[in-house]
């Protein structure tokens, strides 16, 4: 798995991996993990927290954000800036930078301290999307930043939704992944 952190102005705070080395993840996953922070970062507000993949459906042919994912693109010098050598550790070059991009797709999730204030966002990329969604919620959710003020989903919060097998893209839904991701079950968001 790639991850990374912003900070609530789209600086890049933290970037890491998983396994033993750069190399044992999938090398996309990097810039990925960070477009989606960077993502629910910008589309969370005070008051109200979309995940990425709650914007999944809004972008499709048709959906009242289409064309979103093309709105802000990744600054390619940013992303590839510096050594790989040190892509995922503590001199990353996207430390300190901002890397833009939207991503709608599970993954990337606003973060919120206990007083409700929105102090940045995480992004995970690796697996499938909703597998990642669910590694970001875990992670949030261990860092004690899901203090969620209110959300698109039947819970009031930015949890995935998912679409029916047979249903069409509509309102912030999310698909199924294939997997057995929408069986995990998520902690509840903390609140105030």
């Amino acid at each position: 798995m790639g991850g990374a952190v912003v900070a609530t102005d789209g600086t890049v705070c933290a970037v890491a991996y998983t396994g033993a080395k750069v190399g044992d993840q999938w090398l996309g996953s990097r810039v990925i993990s960070a477009q989606k922070a960077n993502t629910a970062n910008a589309f969370s507000l005070p008051g109200l927290a979309l995940s990425t993949a709650n914007l999944y459906s809004a972008k499709q042919p048709g959906g009242s954000l289409f064309g979103l994912q093309f709105s802000n693109p990744v600054d390619t010098q940013v992303a590839y800036a510096g050594s790989a050598a040190d892509f995922g550790t503590a001199k990353d070059p996207l430390v300190g930078a901002r890397i833009g991009g939207v991503n709608v797709f599970g993954g990337g999730l606003a973060l919120y301290d206990a007083k409700g204030t929105r102090v940045g966002a995480l992004g995970v990329s690796g697996d499938s999307s909703c597998a990642d969604h669910n590694i970001a919620w875990k992670t949030r959710h261990a860092l004690a930043l899901d203090y969620v003020p209110a959300g698109v989903s039947p819970a009031k919060d930015d949890n995935i939704v998912y679409l029916d097998k047979t249903e069409q893209a509509n309102g912030f839904k999310h698909p199924l992944c294939g997997g057995t991701e929408d069986k995990v079950t998520l902690p509840p968001v903390r609140k105030q």
